[in-house]
């Protein structure tokens, strides 16, 4: 069973950054196409990003774009978002999940799931 585990987030100002890691384990990390995904209270989670397995293409939602940067390091089994220029809009549960083929950023073509971690974006 593939399973992913998020960390990095917490609290910061507006205009700070954080950098956010998904670390997979239970298989290889190489064939995976990874999404990032928010969901902030009383809104549905909405896809922010993604990356293929080679990291050859990756596609970002308008609303990140310029801000957010999606790495893949296959060798450690993680997958990182680096966040920068955050807004208060940015508050929301991130998650990270896993595909087999194909990257998208919509929440139903994804079968693994992490739990998710807290960010914050307030001053």
């Amino acid at each position: 069973q593939l399973q992913l585990v998020e960390s990095g987030g917490g609290l910061v100002q507006p205009g700070g950054s954080l950098r956010l890691s998904c670390v997979v384990s239970g298989f290889s990390l190489n064939p995976y196409y990874i999404g990032w995904f928010r969901q902030a209270p009383g809104k549905e989670r909405e896809g922010v990003t993604c990356i293929t397995n080679t990291g050859s293409s990756i596609s970002y939602a308008d609303s990140v774009k310029g801000r957010f940067t999606i790495s893949r390091d296959n060798a450690k089994n993680t997958v990182y978002l680096q966040m920068n220029s955050l807004k208060p809009e940015d508050t929301a549960v991130y998650f990270c999940a896993a595909k087999a083929n194909g990257c998208s950023r919509s929440r139903v073509v994804y079968r693994y799931w992490g739990q998710g971690t807290q960010v914050t974006v307030s001053s």
